[in-house]
This record gives C-alpha cells, structure tokens and sequence, in this order.
C-alpha cells in the first residue's frame, strides 16, 4: 500500500510539472510572432509563469483555513468541502482549454507596437489560459502537503516527492524542441495538452481521497528540524532573506544567460528550454542530496568555470563554440546555490512556506532581468552580475551573510581594488602602458591578485566575487567592438549601439554583438550602400535588373527592417519608399545625421518610416501597391521566423503589384535558410533564387563589405528577370520530409549549423 502510495503522487506530481513546463515553450512560441520575435519575450514569458508558479504555491499553502497544530490543518486540507473546492477549480480550469492567443484589434495595433510591449505581453499570457496553469504549479506542493497528513513512513518529509516533480518539467522541456515541436502544431500542442489536464484532474481526486482515507491518526509536529548550514552564523531572522536569495540569484542568472544565448543566435524553443531544463536539473540534484559530491564538486568548481566565463565575456567573445562553457558554469552555480537552499530547507510543518519563499526569490529574479534591468541598466549588466552574485553566495554561511550584512565587506575591498585599477590602466593605455614593459608588469600583477583570490575563493567568498567583478567593469572601459562607442541604448528589443572607427573613419550600428549597418564618414563614399548591401553583393544585383521596372514613376518600395537605413542609398527621386521597424529607438538613430545621413540623403519623393511589427502594420498598407518588398529585419541574428511563414508570405502576396519582387536577406552565422525558402516558395506557388556572396577579399572588408546571403521569389520566373539566368543566383537546396512553417509549425532547431559565415556555398 505505502508503494502505490508513493507512486500516485510521484505521478500525479510528475504528470503536473510535464504539463506546466510543456506549456512554457508552447505559450511562448504563441506569442512570439505577436511582440516581435525578440530575446526579451522569453524573459517575459518566463517572470509571466513564475507569477504563475507564486499564485499556484500560494493557493496550495493558503488553502485550508491556519491553524496552530499542523494536524488540523492537514484534516482541514483534506476534508470533503476542500475537495470540492480543488473539483470545482479543476472543471473551471478545464472549460478556459484549449490555449489560444490572438492578434490585437487593428486599432490598437499601432499603438501597442510603440509602446513597452512587457505589460501588454503579460497581459495577453494572463487571457490565454492562467487558471489551468495555476492548478497545474499548485500541484507539487499540494500534493506533498496531502502526502504529509497521511500515515506513510515518509510523510514527515515529503520533500523527495519535489524531485519527482522536477524530473516531470525536465522531461517536457528536453521533449519540447527534439520530440514535439518538430511532430506537432500549436494547435495540435494545445488539444494534447488539454488531454493531459484531464488525466491530472483524475490524479489529482485520486490523491486528495487517499490523503483522506489514509491521514495519519495522532498529531505530528512535522519531524525534527532539518539541519541548514555546516555553519550556524544565519541565525533564523535572517533565514527567509538567505532563501531568498539563493533563489533569485539563479532565477536572475537563468534569464541572463538565455538572452546572452539568443541574442547572438536566435529566439527559439531549443535555446530556451535548454538553460531552464538545466535549472530544473541543478533543484533535482540538490534536494536528492544538499551533501551530495555533485553539490559539493559544484561548489568547488564553480570559481573556476565563472572566472573563465567572466573572461570570455570581457574579452568579447560571442561565438556559438562558448555556450557550453556559460551553460555548464551556470549548472554549477544554479547546483551550489540550490544545494545551500536545499540545506536550508524547513520540517514538513513549514513546507507551504518554503515553496511560497522559492517562488517569491524566483519571481525576483524574474522582476529584476525583465523589467528592472531594461530600465536600469544601458547595457545587459544582469548577466555578470548574477555570475558574481553566485559566486559570493554558492559557498553557503560565509558568503550569504555578508551579503545581507554587509559584514567584513570594507575589508574585501582593498583586493579587487588593486585588480580594477591594474586592469583599467593597462586597458584604456594610459601613459602607454599597454606597449610597455610596465603594462607587462600590470597585466601579470592583475593576474596574480586574481589567481589569489581564486585560491582563497572557498574562504573568502566575496573577495574573490568583487575581483571577478573587477574584471568585467576595468574591461568596460575599453573601446570595445566596433570602436569608441558614441551612443547606447536598452529597451525591450534589445541594446542598440553606435560605434565610430577612426581608422578607418566609419560609423556603426550594432544590435547586440550583430552589425546591422555602416557608414563611411568620407563625403565621396558616404552615400554608397556597405556591409550586406553593397552595389556587387546581391541586393545590388537586384536593384540594378530591376532598374528599369523602378524607375517609372510613382513606383512604391517597402523595407522591412531600418537599421542604419542603408537600403535608402538605392532610392530614386520618383519613388515613394515606406521603412517597417519595430524599434523605436533604430529609428531615433537612423534619423540622427551625427550617426547616419542614408535617411538624411534619401532621393525618394516620399520617405516614410512606420513603427511596429511589419505582419501588424503590413496590413493597413494597399493592396497591390509595392514593386519590390525587401524583408531585412533581424531578431538576434536571424531572420525572424513569423515574418516568413505561409501567411506572412500570403500577406506580402496581396501587396504585392503585377510582376513584383520579394527579396530576403537571409545572411546569418548559425542558421541554414537555403532549403526552407524553397519549401516556403514552392507552397505560396512561387519560383525563388538564392544568391550566396561569402568569398568577400580583405580589400572588400576594408572598404565595408561583408558577406551575405539572399533570397528572390516572384510570382513567375520571367518576373526575376536576368536573376533567373543569373549563375550567382540558384534554385534553393531541399530538404526531404521538410514541413512549411505556417504561424501555427515551425521547427528552427532543424535548420541550425554551427560553422559560422562557411567561405562557400553548400552543393
């Protein structure tokens, strides 16, 4: 009997974090073509169901009446008016299913595309279905509190039923990118989801009646008190401020290292999933055993991996070849944090408590990456910060109190100190002392004090935090990519820089690590097209064969994307040429002739640039009324996949005029688009050509090159005109088996590949 016991609730509790979890990257995949594709949607997304895990937490904790002996709480809980209350949620729940999100009203399309998307996106996560989800997070710690009123030999510590809970969100997450995404639509997604609520409401009966027939029959006060620290210096006031943070410090660095990722990748489920299944894994690992060699090998590495990541970060190094270096530093940290949580866990008298503390230090964590942080900081400082933060706290006693204490911490100065003022002397050269046998001398003292801190890491936990962090903020103050920086700023889409060469007197435009224009600041070359946009890359090969066709008079063309407003080099006076960007601060830069002067310099006779999302405001643009439309928009460094989808093609159809053109700019480092715009191509009735330009020479890059993919579709081949017969032009490669994406599939993980910028094209 205590085995099927056991396995009830192990299933139930595993069944629940399968559907929660599930639904993160479904729900998230919902509405990221509705908010611009960008990074920060999962970060809303997530802090969106750590509100939900908070509400479910404090609807299992709150929902028997308080009372001072936790026996008639538990009677309380498991009573027969309780289970009907727990049926009656579960059957409301139910009628909100399947998920579903929709687009705005087209009156407030506009509007809503301008302004801070976050509270709006929360607001239309909270419509779509948050009742089921809020059962579905109140599941684990329900069904614990059930299991402690019964009489199994475990049930004054019901905490391993929270590892059988995690493995269930485990599970879904790794499933979700490999098993489900790629086999099942949205809506499919959504009816199957809808089974598994059914099953769970089953389960979840099941237990409560079991809980009431098998409640233990004395008074239990919960067991003997769990031991916390190896070391007794928190004393209980400061309890609940330690558990707080050693779970906002994960809960921050998660959302850090996922923007990190995808900023330079793309936003899509495999790369949201993969850190928080590792999150998932670091509660799984540290409540089977908080002294276990893996916590404690976690503690004990994590030093090491974090100064390692700390220097790839001041370095500037963005490659894909990294991430399993930020991943697996972040699996130590999120390990050594957890497993000091885990030690500090409460009798089973106090769980509700506990989980209630978990998911209000989460949903901090949460608050502070995707709102605070935008507004705080210019540039994405809660990544580094987090590492540092984790470090100091990992350790446990030490390191949490002098965090919430502030205790010995003038002392910890006085090494970091040295490391900053070393480090920043030599990196800003000042006095020469980069080429000289002094800098020499600075490089290697830095890089003793750091190795020293890092010796003395375990015991001194802080010291060696503020060194690291020295690190990071001396580096900041070097010139960076791109050169001296002119301008800088942060808002949900991103962090926008402009950048000025002196030496080779240009102006630059990046988007997170991602070039997305340049100007020669030469009066002669200023008004030439650079980077993916030059007159001999491909998208001057199809202004120049369509040369004629755009010349007539009245002749409209739609970019969607800004940037720096390169494009605009191509304008002739007759045209009338309409910009789609949904970043309002590309625009203020683009239009600001201290930075760029394309826009400022723009021939056309009418030059418009309307804010937001293109699919939105694509919309209220004639039919039949563009000859050419250029899809230039990026989201990290991709192409955003909404905007080429089958009815994202169809909308571009409609606006189309006779014998108009389609042209994507598909030049990214890690995803492989050719055989996809193919397979779109052939499903909207198109013929389409691909144009590789990656042998770009040093004189090339000297001059503003760089290389770029392409892709063309119309109507008819005899519409591309000289491109059909064209050999820099080909049909795209195909794939077999491969799906259309529609806004309701897609599958982005099948078409990465992980050799940046190949020098030649795929045969």
């Amino acid at each position: 009997m205590n085995a099927l016991l056991v396995g009830l609730y192990s299933l139930a509790g595993f069944l629940a974090a399968v559907l929660l979890f599930s639904a993160e990257p479904m729900i998230g995949k919902m509405v990221l073509p509705l908010f611009g594709g960008t990074p920060s949607v999962w970060n809303t997304c997530l802090l969106y169901f750590q509100l939900v895990v908070l509400g479910g937490y404090a609807l299992a904790g709150f929902l028997p009446p308080h009372s001072q002996k936790a026996q008639v709480v538990e009677r309380e809980l498991v009573s027969i008016p309780a289970l009907l209350l727990v049926t009656a949620m579960l059957i409301g729940g139910g009628l909100m299913l399947p998920f579903g999100v929709s687009l705005p009203p087209p009156s407030h399309r506009a509007e809503a595309a301008v302004a801070n998307p976050t509270f709006p996106l929360i607001n239309t996560l909270a419509r779509s279905a948050s009742l089921p989800l809020w059962l579905a997070a109140a599941a684990s710690p329900l069904l614990q509190r059930w299991f402690a009123a019964t009489s199994h030999p475990r049930a004054n510590d019901p905490y391993f039923l929270y590892a059988a809970s995690n493995a269930g969100s485990l599970l879904a997450l790794l499933a979700y990118p490999f098993v489900i995404e790629p086999n099942l639509s949205l809506k499919a997604q959504a009816s199957l989801w809808r089974g598994g609520y059914v099953a769970l409401a089953v389960l979840l009966l099941g237990c409560g009646l079991a809980a009431r027939a098998l409640r233990g029959g004395q008074a239990s006060d919960g067991g003997e008190e769990l031991p916390p620290f190896r070391s007794t210096t928190i004393v209980p006031n400061r309890r609940h401020l330690a558990t707080l943070l050693l779970v906002f410090i994960p809960s921050s660095w998660l959302m850090g290292v996922t923007t990190y990722l995808t900023t330079d990748l793309a936003p899509m489920p495999l790369l949201w999933v993969i850190p928080l299944a590792l999150y998932l894994l670091s509660y799984i690992v540290a409540f089977a055993g908080p002294e276990s060699l893996a916590v404690r090998l976690a503690g004990r590495s994590l030093p090491v991996l974090a100064l390692a990541v700390i220097l790839v970060l001041s370095a500037g190094f963005v490659h894909a070849w990294w991430m399993p270096l930020h991943l697996l530093t972040f699996l130590a940290g999120a390990v050594a944090c957890h497993g000091a949580l885990a030690r500090l866990r409460p009798p089973a008298s106090q769980l509700s408590w506990f989980y209630v503390a978990i998911a209000v230090g989460g949903l901090l964590g949460g608050i502070f990456n995707a709102i605070l942080a935008p507004l705080l900081f210019r540039r994405v400082v809660e990544y580094p910060l987090a590492i540092v933060l984790g470090c100091a706290a990992a350790s446990g006693a030490n390191g949490l109190a002098s965090i919430a204490t502030g205790r010995r911490l003038p002392a910890e100065l006085v090494l970091p100190a040295a490391v900053f003022a070393l480090t920043a002397l030599v990196v800003t050269d000042q006095a020469g002392l980069a080429s000289s046998v002094s800098g020499a001398f600075a490089v290697i003292g830095a890089s003793g004090l750091v190795v020293f801190a890092l010796k003395s890491a375990r015991r001194r936990p802080i010291r060696f935090a503020l060194s690291a962090g020295a690190v990071i903020v001396a580096s900041g103050l070097t010139q960076g990519l791109g050169g001296r920086l002119l301008h800088v700023e942060r808002n949900f889409f991103g962090v926008a820089r402009v950048t000025e060469d002196d030496a080779h007197t240009l102006h630059r435009l990046f988007h997170g690590s991602t070039l997305h224009g340049q100007q020669s600041l030469d009066p002669s070359l200023a008004r030439e097209p650079s980077t993916y946009f030059t007159r001999s890359g491909p998208i001057g090969q199809v202004f120049a064969s369509f040369d004629e066709r755009l010349r007539q008079p009245g002749t409209k063309v739609a970019i969607v994307g800004l940037g720096a407003g390169t494009l605009g080099a191509y304008a002739q006076p007759d045209q009338y040429w309409t910009f789609y960007e949904i970043d309002p601060a590309i625009e203020r830069i683009a239009r600001n002739p201290r930075y760029f002067r394309y826009l400022t310099d723009c021939r056309a006779r009418v030059l418009e640039v309307i804010l937001g999302d293109a699919r939105l405001r694509l919309h209220e643009a004639p039919d039949r009324s563009y000859r050419l439309i250029v899809l230039d928009a990026f989201s990290s460094d991709s192409l955003p996949a909404h905007l080429i989808t089958r009815e994202a093609i169809r909308l571009y159809r409609s606006k189309l005029a006779d014998g108009g053109v389609l042209a994507f700019n598909l030049s990214n480092r890690y995803l492989d688009l050719d055989p996809l715009m193919g397979r779109q191509a052939a499903d909207a009735g198109f013929t389409c050509r691909i144009a590789y330009d990656l042998d770009v020479s040093i004189e090339e890059r000297q001059a503003g090159k760089q290389p770029s993919i392409w892709a063309v579709m119309a109507a008819d081949e005899r519409d591309l005109g000289p491109l059909a017969a064209d050999p820099r032009w080909r049909k795209p490669r195909t794939v077999p088996g491969a799906r259309p994406w529609t806004d309701d599939y897609s599958d982005l993980a099948r078409y990465l590949h992980w050799k940046s910028w190949r020098r030649n094209p795929p045969s």
